[in-house]
């Protein structure tokens, strides 16, 4: 049975897209087999992924499994052990769909299930053929969040250094518990990744330490520094990559870390 984990906070430029594609990476060398999930409309999982358009994956994505109600039928395989189930633009329209029905296409489809558990149904269907089920998240408290916390055992919240990002982690805590709350998983924060911090900026000790302050069990030893590589691997990808070993290192520590905690929580 899988383990379904979610990247997320409610801020843009934290690094949730890029280190979901890392961890799924790193997972499946790993020798797991490994689901990612894009639940943000801007496909930027997908590209990095697949190397191609979000575009290309109209009528072919995770909005159409949730609408069909099939998880099967709209899964990529990337490589061994590394399958996708994509996204794009038309993601956005996913509320819109769920309370009236009504697709991007025009067409009438229902669904009278509960909204919260939708994500969490279509996983059921193929939770047994995966040890881990990644899932990258909007920058955003909507519905496409929310569905992906509730179908998750584990959240990995992202942080940025800067106030914005610093006060956005208390609400998405909330977020987790509401989560907890009408979703089945148990779902729990597993820790907080300090990520991209910037040498260059005076203030990024200082809001890693309140974070550190605040959240002492939750927060990772690891702290992530913004490099070139790692902002390239949306150019270059995991394939082929000169610079590969180069993204890949400062996410390792984490990637030890939340292996430990995850088996920690397991037994």
């Amino acid at each position: 049975m899988a383990i379904t984990i979610t990247m997320g906070i409610q801020k843009g430029g934290c690094g949730k897209s890029t280190t979901t594609g890392i961890l799924s990476y790193l997972l499946k060398e790993d020798g797991y087999r490994v689901l990612s999930i894009d639940m943000d409309s801007q496909g930027n999982l997908t590209e990095l992924l697949s190397r191609k358009p979000s575009n290309e994956f109209v009528e072919k994505s995770i909005l159409e499994a949730l609408q069909q109600n099939d998880a099967k039928e709209y899964i990529i395989p990337i490589s061994e052990n590394l399958d996708l189930l994509p996204a794009n633009n038309f993601l956005a329209t996913f509320p819109r769909w769920l309370y009236t029905k009504k697709t991007y296409k025009g067409e009438m489809v229902s669904y009278s299930g509960n909204p919260s558990l939708i994500l969490d149904n279509i996983l059921d269907q193929i939770r047994d053929e995966y040890d881990f089920i990644i899932i990258d998240t909007p920058p955003a408290l909507s519905e496409q969040t929310m569905t992906s916390l509730c179908a998750s055992e584990y959240v990995v919240v992202l942080f940025e250094s800067s106030n914005w990002c610093y006060s956005a982690i208390h609400n998405f805590m909330d977020s987790v518990i509401s989560a907890n709350e009408f979703g089945r998983r148990d779902t729990k924060v597993i820790g907080i990744l300090r990520n991209l911090n910037d040498v260059r900026r005076n203030d990024t000790k200082a809001f890693n330490e309140m974070v550190a302050e605040d959240y002492p069990d939750d927060v990772f030893k690891t702290i992530i520094t913004r490099k070139a590589a790692v902002g390239r691997l949306s150019l270059y990808g995991f394939e082929e990559n000169p610079e590969l070993k180069q993204a890949l290192e400062p996410y390792r520590s984490f990637y030890k870390e939340l292996m430990e905690r995850v088996k920690g929580e397991r037994h």
